[in-house]
């Protein structure tokens, strides 16, 4: 009897990097297939009946869990909160749980409700644990540091996708990173001397998304591509010759480090090979934090120039910044916008510091004593620290929000847009191909963006790019609908503060009512109080309604907090009144 396994891939929160509000624009569902889930799929036993339930584009049903004989889940940090309601559900309907991938790998000793965790990489523990469930003595925990050769890892398994949801389809060619920044867990779980798999074996893996009709773009999600120079200039010439025979079907984009800008050979080997996009962990454009969090390879040259010449190569840069660093001066938030707007960089992922699980940060810290929880893997969301800044957390936090406010304030985003294209040359070759998903997107910008708040800043783009540098355009449209998502990501993120801001200023004013009525022979009538009460929690209700999911989830306490305050407050003048009414009665 064959096993029925299921593959559960937990929900992304809306964040920054979900582009959660941009993806309807073209009819997509989620940003990127889970790639880690579909090559452990293909590392299962071929008799293994296997089903795939992405819940970023489908819901998770009790059916679906009480089919399958084992369900197999994989994370990252910041899903987390989905990662324990699948637990949650398998438990409540008596299907064994295993558990892998980063977030179980670091933070497994700390997780309830799994009965098997299969860690580090499935190339190495997963063999071990069918074998010993085959033999029906599977252990709780399969936990090996060994670091597979990949040339022997099977393609994913793509046939298990719904093609059609997700904007970008990803293929891995390495794992590690040669570099030892502080903060970063890639090191940790991946080691610093990348592996790479055939060039080979990347084609053939391309070869079966061509084959399934896939046209598009394609993440190649190592995470340093550039990590062995010699091993990629390699790559790279099959790569060039497969695009070319086909005419250019895929649009590549990778991470790498900013090292890159010094090999104008290698540059234009990614440019030849289709690559239009490469995000650059950036963090800060301060030389002496660089150095102090081990990132000397962002002090060898100047950023600022480092990231002109990739954008005259015609490669998009993306940028990863940080601020919350020991070392960060009181100005880091202005000179964090300066660089931003005078590098050109429109994605711009700016957050703060985490401190993640096994990583030399956690540790120095943990020594320390400056860790105070766990972290839930967004640095750009949750407005939450794990550890105790040296500026004060709410100098921290206020600037983190300038920043935001002001790098994707919708003038100056749509400048930086601007100021990319005119950099950029533009290149024949890449995929260009414009099909109906690019013709409803651009007619639900025109439809939705124009009308906006911001429809005059995003029709002055448009309009420039189509007189200036008319083969732009497609590029230009894209980028503006990515821009309604980070417009409205950091709308909420303000919002939140301005409704926590409005609910305590709020309970304040009600306290001191309070206190003064009964304090004091202050005439205060008391239904005059409850209509305040009443109007407060009326206005934050409003409010809240409107909120994504993952800000109500992160003021619910706030929230309920406030609105039995309120209730209370309103409560208690009713009563108020009633007395005072009868006791003039009385007197009467």
């Amino acid at each position: 009897m064959k096993r029925k396994i299921l593959l559960v891939y937990p929900e992304i929160p809306a964040t920054y990097w979900s582009f959660k509000y941009a993806l309807p624009f073209a009819d997509y569902k989620t940003l990127m297939p889970p790639l880690g889930l579909i090559t452990i799929a293909a590392l299962l036993p071929d008799d293994y009946d296997v089903r795939l339930v992405d819940m970023n584009i489908q819901n998770l049903t009790p059916d679906d869990i009480t089919g399958a004989d084992l369900v197999f889940v994989s994370a990252m940090i910041v899903q987390r909160d989905s990662f324990q309601e699948v637990v949650r559900m398998c438990n409540e309907y008596g299907t064994r749980v295993v558990a892998g991938g980063p977030y179980p790998t670091s933070s497994y000793r700390s997780i309830r409700g799994v009965d098997h965790f299969v860690l580090n990489e499935g190339e190495i523990t997963l063999p071990q644990f069918i074998k010993d469930l085959e033999l029906g003595r599977a252990r709780r925990v399969y936990n090996d540091t060994t670091k597979p050769d990949i040339t022997k890892t099977p393609p994913p398994r793509f046939d298990l996708l719904e093609m059609g949801a997700y904007e970008s389809m990803a293929l891995q060619s390495s794992r590690g990173c040669p570099f030892n920044c502080e903060f970063c867990d890639i090191i940790e779980m991946f080691g610093r001397v990348p592996r790479y798999k055939t060039p080979e074996q990347l084609l053939r893996e391309m070869d079966m998304l061509y084959a399934m009709g896939y046209r598009g773009s394609l993440f190649i999600v190592d995470d340093n591509f550039i990590g062995n120079k010699p091993k990629v200039r390699e790559l790279l010439d099959h790569i060039i010759s497969w695009q070319k025979s086909r005419d250019y079907p895929f649009a590549l984009f990778t991470e790498a480090s900013i090292n890159l800008a010094q090999d104008g050979p290698l540059m234009d080997r990614m440019r030849n090979a289709g690559f239009d996009n490469v995000f650059l962990g950036i963090e800060t454009p301060i030389v002496e934090t660089l150095a102090l969090n081990h990132k000397q390879q962002n002090t060898k040259a100047d950023m600022l120039e480092s990231i002109r010449i990739i954008q005259a190569k015609g490669i998009e840069v993306m940028g990863g910044f940080i601020v919350g660093f020991d070392s960060d001066p009181e100005n880091i938030f202005d000179l964090q916008i300066d660089f931003i707007e005078k590098a050109a960089i429109p994605l711009a992922m700016i957050g703060t510091l985490v401190a993640l699980p096994n990583t030399q940060l956690y540790r120095r810290l943990e020594r320390e004593g400056r860790i105070v929880g766990e972290t839930d893997g967004n640095n750009t969301h949750s407005m939450e620290l794990n550890f105790i800044p040296r500026m004060p957390r709410e100098t921290l936090m206020e600037g983190y929000k300038r920043i935001i406010a002001a790098i994707y304030n919708p003038k100056n985003y749509f400048g930086r847009c601007a100021a990319l294209l005119k950099r950029m040359p533009y290149s024949e070759n890449s995929h260009s191909s414009i099909d109906g998903r690019h013709i409803k997107a651009l007619f639900r910008s025109l439809l939705r963006q124009t009308f906006s708040k911001y429809g005059a800043h995003y029709l002055r783009f448009l309009t420039s790019v189509i007189l200036h540098n008319p083969k732009h355009f497609p590029g230009a449209v894209a980028m503006a609908v990515k821009g309604h998502h980070l417009f409205k990501i950091t709308d909420d993120i303000l919002r939140v503060d301005t409704i926590s801001a409005y609910m305590q200023s709020s309970i304040e004013n009600l306290e001191r009512q309070f206190e003064t009525k009964f304090n004091t022979a202050a005439r205060i009538r008391p239904a005059a109080i409850e209509r305040l009460a009443r109007r407060a929690m009326g206005n934050v209700q409003r409010i809240y309604r409107t909120l994504n999911p993952e800000l109500k989830e992160h003021l619910r306490d706030a929230y309920y907090e406030f609105k039995l305050k309120c209730e209370t407050i309103a409560y208690l003048w009713a009563e108020k009144a009633v007395i005072d009414d009868d006791a003039m009665f009385n007197r009467g």
